[in-house]
């Protein structure tokens, strides 16, 4: 999961004032097992979602279950899904669950804990029918895995306009004397033929407002989303791989045609870096845009699936920043197919959706995969190498602040409770960060020929999707394919508490600490004090009045006072503000631009040229010739 962070910046400001959709087609995602085709209508859950019949911001969803010999059910809902590392209670979103015999008659249930209904008389049970409540419009975007669901693992139901359906959110499971999570599931999705859906599943129904699709496993039907909107689908294929992207964006400000350049030359330029270790026939992109200006979804980032990622963002951001978180985020999300989705412990294979226990290794799910979102950008030439050290001397400076003295392994393993929890974000941070040196290590120890992406290969050939390992014994698998020195190093700063001296591990590729010159944020005084204020109730951006303002300014004639109406001819003000401080980062020194203003109740309009102030940092650069051959493998290799 890749939570995009809210920065304390927007904060600072305002507190100055209180598949062609899914596809019809003979090619299947999870091939059902051959025994489970022979038992399909005699062990299953059968679910039928009904889309046009939403009432009170609520739809309705019927389940008709398999046998049960049992006196008594039990009907769950997660407390935890696979990637989003929070306790969220998915039953909160439930109302109005009842179970029926087939003569209609209800039968007794009661609710046994957040998320679970018991019913009595199972031997009997017909169907069980509840109502889902929507996540998106009662965001507070305040407290998410607290009291907010993140919004690409939540649901959205916009009658006749949209829906979000991660199903985990719509489907439960029955558990009787074990959770019956391994049973095939058959969903029915009844919507209007204006709604197009976009999924990974394939659909094996020919109506245009019934889509049927099948799941070998409980896991298997939450791991596939579903956006349903109308279509703004475009399709295309990285070597053998189709890449199926679905906007949603309300009012029309971003079409998937604009963005699909930036997404395409992201995603070829990641199969490349990757090569055979990714076999996926289908991958889909599902991008859902919030409409700030009203109740809408407001944790932005994206949450991986197998084949799919569900990407949300605010809708008015320019198309240049949109264009470049969606290549961040989708980048990391992309490279979980590799890990935890090809290489993950029992924990995650077995997963345990009602009192889930987590995993040891969050440093190789989250961190290696953030590590790759970034290494492949400057290995297929995206990003500079001076810019990749400058992202990992970001990731140290924000891992600083963070407990650096915290065993990851044992953070990871209890992430959904304190004090650990709190630590969830190092795993972009430090667990990239990992993974680094453990790459470095590799490529020193082989004289460049392999790294971290070769252990991971072989990892996946190990394992794969399949076979899961045991928590205790992947250091010694790893240790067996690469080297001491690997197993020395988690030992002693995964496992163990020991801070990693990171400057000793730059200087094996030839890189060293330097101070380096960091263009200042237009908008920002040392990073903490804010030249710009926002007046809630015009929403107007406005200079602060008495502030000794920067370059950026001072060149372009602003004062104290200056209300900011435009940036080169787009408007800006409380509602897109978020928009003008990406675009802002792309902004070079002798960039043209044109700011209109209000100036004493009159609108007037500066030409002139971009100056940036420059910070200077500590950073690293490569400073060392006799190690650029190894610097080269690493970096390019």
């Amino acid at each position: 999961m890749n939570k995009l962070i809210v920065t304390a910046f927007l904060a600072l400001i305002v507190s100055g004032y209180t598949a062609t959709a899914q596809m019809k087609s003979s090619v299947k995602k999870v091939p059902v097992k051959e025994e489970v085709k022979k038992d399909v209508n005699l062990n299953q859950v059968n679910v039928t979602i009904d889309l046009n019949k939403v009432n009170d911001d609520k739809v309705s969803v019927t389940i008709t279950p398999p046998k049960f010999t049992s006196n008594e059910i039990i009907y769950h809902f997660p407390k935890t899904v696979p990637g989003t590392y929070s306790s969220d209670n998915y039953g909160k979103l439930i109302d109005e669950l009842k179970a029926f015999d087939k003569n209609g008659k209800e039968l007794a249930t009661s609710k046994t804990d957040a998320n679970s209904w018991k019913i009595s008389n199972a031997k009997s049970l017909a169907k069980v029918t509840y109502y889902v409540n929507d996540t998106f419009d009662s965001e507070s975007g305040k407290g998410f895995g607290k009291e907010d669901i993140f919004s690409p693992a939540g649901t959205n139901i916009l009658e006749g306009t949209n829906f979000v359906v991660n199903n985990h959110g719509f489907v439960g499971y029955f558990e009787d004397k074990t959770q019956l999570t391994e049973i095939p599931y058959n969903l029915t999705i009844l919507h209007s033929a204006a709604l197009q859906g976009a999924t990974s599943l394939i659909d094996i129904d020919k109506s245009d407002t019934v889509d049927t699709f099948m799941a070998s496993r409980y896991f298997d039907l939450t791991d596939n989303p579903i956006m349903y909107a109308k279509a703004d689908i475009e399709t295309f294929y990285v070597d053998d791989m189709e890449i199926v992207f679905s906007v949603y964006s309300p009012n029309g400000v971003h079409t998937a045609k604009d963005l699909l350049p930036e997404l395409q030359k992201t995603m070829r330029a990641q199969k490349a870096f990757l090569g055979s270790i990714n076999a996926n026939k289908r991958y889909t992109v599902l991008l859902y845009l919030s409409d700030m200006a009203k109740n809408d979804a407001k944790g932005f980032g994206a949450l991986e699936h197998h084949t799919s990622t569900t990407v949300v963002f605010p809708e008015a951001m320019d198309v240049e920043a949109l264009g470049e978180q969606l290549k961040d985020v989708v980048s990391h999300e992309f490279f979980h197919t590799l890990t935890p989705l090809s290489v993950h412990s029992k924990e995650i294979q077995y997963f345990d959706y009602t009192n889930p226990k987590m995993s040891k290794h969050l440093w190789m799910y989250e961190g290696v995969t953030e590590y790759f979102a970034n290494l492949f950008q400057v290995n297929q030439g995206l990003i500079t190498a001076d810019e990749f050290y400058e992202r990992m001397a970001g990731k140290i400076n924000n891992a600083s602040t963070l407990n650096d003295t915290m065993s990851f392994t044992e953070m990871s393993a209890n992430v959904l409770v304190e004090p650990y929890k709190d630590q969830y974000l190092n795993v972009y941070e430090k667990g990239a960060l990992i993974g680094m040196c453990i790459d470095i290590i590799i490529r020193e120890k082989s004289d460049g020929q392999k790294g971290i992406l070769s252990m991971m290969k072989d990892l996946s050939n190990l394992y794969g999707i399949d076979k899961p390992f045991d928590d205790e014994e992947l250091f010694a698998k790893i240790i067996k394919l690469t080297y001491p020195e690997v197993g020395e190093f988690l030992n002693t700063h995964v496992a163990g508490k020991t801070p990693i001296p990171y400057e000793v591990y730059f200087a094996k590729m030839g890189v060293s600490k330097s101070k380096v010159q960091v263009p200042a944020n237009p908008f920002l005084k040392d990073k903490s004090v804010p030249f710009i204020t926002v007046n809630p109730s015009t929403k107007e951006i406005i200079v602060l009045p008495e502030t000794k303002l920067n370059s950026f300014m001072t060149t372009l004639g602003l004062k104290g006072g200056d209300i900011l109406l435009s940036f080169n001819d787009k408007a800006y003000n409380l509602d897109n503000i978020y928009d003008l401080i990406m675009i802002s980062q792309s902004w070079e020194n002798d960039d043209v631009i044109n700011i209109k203003i209000k100036r004493d109740g009159v609108e007037q309009t500066i030409n002139g040229k971009v100056k940036l102030d420059f910070d200077e940092e500590d950073g690293y650069k490569f400073t060392d010739e006799s190690k650029k051959v190894l610097n080269n493998y690493w970096l390019k290799g």
